[in-house]
């Protein structure tokens, strides 16, 4: 096989019908386009969607849906990985530099998923209720 010799398959190219030439091409006159009305015009164009007159589909399904816009903005850290962290005292700056959040994060949230095994103290973070219980049964402390 030669790159000089490769062309595509039989059948997978059809070439384009020429409109518009003659009565005996079969496809002249009217070159496919019916007999007057607003698409045999040149120049025809419909918006996206239309259908003629009906309300389009579009409008009668209902919208639904939400993007929060500080979904990016907001961050949840598991219980289990903050043991992992060397460090006692735990705060927004500290999971950044741990690379546990990354740098666009504003709020972050502690949930229990794994276990407490260290006293840590937490500082300006959400933390839910489990996961208050959990810290303060291992000796720390939630501000």
């Amino acid at each position: 096989m030669r790159l000089n010799t490769l062309k595509p398959a039989l059948g997978a190219k059809k070439s384009k019908q020429r409109i518009g030439r003659g009565i005996g091409s079969g496809s002249g006159k009217t070159s496919k386009r019916g007999h007057k009305g607003q698409t045999a015009r040149s120049g025809y164009s419909q918006k996206i969607g239309f259908e003629g007159g009906q309300m389009p589909i579009q409008r009668r399904l209902p919208k639904f849906g939400f993007t929060s816009l500080s979904k990016s903005e907001t961050a949840e850290v598991r219980l289990g990985d903050l043991n992992k962290l060397g460090v006692e005292s735990i705060d927004l700056n500290a999971l950044k530099k741990a690379n546990m959040v990354s740098g666009c994060v504003k709020r972050v949230k502690i949930i229990l998923a794994g276990t407490c095994d260290k006293a840590l103290n937490i500082s300006g973070l959400a933390v839910t209720k489990g996961a208050r219980k959990a810290i303060l049964d291992a000796h720390g402390k939630v501000e």
